[in-house]
């Protein structure tokens, strides 16, 4: 029997509390071999808020799952309403002060690689290369008959002129890049399936109840071997998919740090937690670092 995803967390009592003492993130990254697990908190500067945490969207939103989307048509009517709007927002944030300053420790040569739980492309925007997008990309859409992928975006269009007049207003936006909107509002839209086969057409990411492709967990248990430490940013650690590269890491001694402005489900496995906003935090890093941080705001991919 399937289980509801666990989306919500309770710190337990005795976590060491959180410090704004940056040297020890100073320390690894001059040593270099870092790896960066980020999370919604890195995106919030951007306008795209968190799940968790003061504000978070679970507050108020659950995500759909894996199995309800696949199991009716008025589910997937809902989702794709609600995302169809959230795109239209979600499609034009952009990088803020945490993504550059990921992009320069890249380019000095101080990270060993990047793996982000989110789905929103903004590590990519910001110029950081060959990022491990563990959850997927709202920027993709997968057949779930053939398989093809195609353009979010060439989607997006087909979708305007399927719903034509389709204007909402007053809608919040998920981390996840849904909208709040009621039945009433999603009633009456149209959900379009694939142009080459007419499957089910889903974004390319992985759903709450959805299992990360087992290739994707290894590539990024590598990352974990070729570390010397592991930088988490932003990311409550609530969900296994993140949780279990800090444990792997914390077992064979590698040195977690962990920016996150509330306690962590890996806190316990941290050498430490720094509770500062990100893009302070970050850009703080690389001034001592001597590193020059592009505030310029790069455009989004066009695929």
């Amino acid at each position: 029997m399937r289980t509801r995803p666990t989306l919500h967390w309770t710190p337990p009592p005795g976590l060491p509390p959180g410090t704004t003492d940056l040297q020890p993130v100073t320390d690894a990254l001059s040593a270099g071999g870092v790896l960066v697990i980020s999370g919604a908190g890195i995106s919030t500067e951007s306008g795209i808020p968190a799940y968790r945490g003061e504000g978070g969207s679970l507050s108020r939103h659950t995500p759909i799952t894996y199995q309800d989307f696949t199991a009716a048509l008025e589910a997937r009517r809902r989702y794709w309403a609600r995302s169809h709007l959230g795109w239209r927002t979600f499609g034009r944030a952009r990088p803020n002060a945490g993504h550059q300053a990921v992009t320069a420790f890249a380019r000095h040569g101080l990270l060993s690689g990047v793996i982000t739980q989110n789905v929103d492309g903004l590590h990519q925007a910001a110029g950081t290369e060959e990022v491990v997008e563990l959850h997927g990309s709202l920027a993709r859409v997968r057949c779930l008959a053939c398989g093809a992928v195609t353009s979010r975006r060439d989607l997006a269009v087909r979708l305007e002129e399927a719903n034509a007049g389709f204007e909402p207003t007053g809608a919040k936006i998920n981390p996840d890049g849904d909208a709040d909107l009621s039945d009433e509002q999603v009633a009456g839209f149209r959900v379009l399936p694939c142009e080459d086969c007419g499957g089910i057409l889903k974004p390319d990411v992985v759903f709450f109840g959805e299992s990360v492709p087992a290739q994707r967990i290894e590539h990024c248990r590598q990352l974990v071997r070729e570390a010397r430490s592991v930088l988490v940013l932003g990311s409550s650690l609530t969900v296994m998919s993140g949780l279990r590269f800090v444990r792997q890491a914390a077992e064979a001694d590698k040195r977690v740090l962990i920016i996150n402005r509330d306690p962590t489900r890996g806190d316990q496995f941290a050498h430490t937690r720094i509770n500062l906003p990100l893009g302070t935090a970050l850009s703080s890093v690389a001034g001592r670092l001597d590193l020059s941080v592009d505030a310029e705001r790069t455009p989004r991919p066009t695929s």
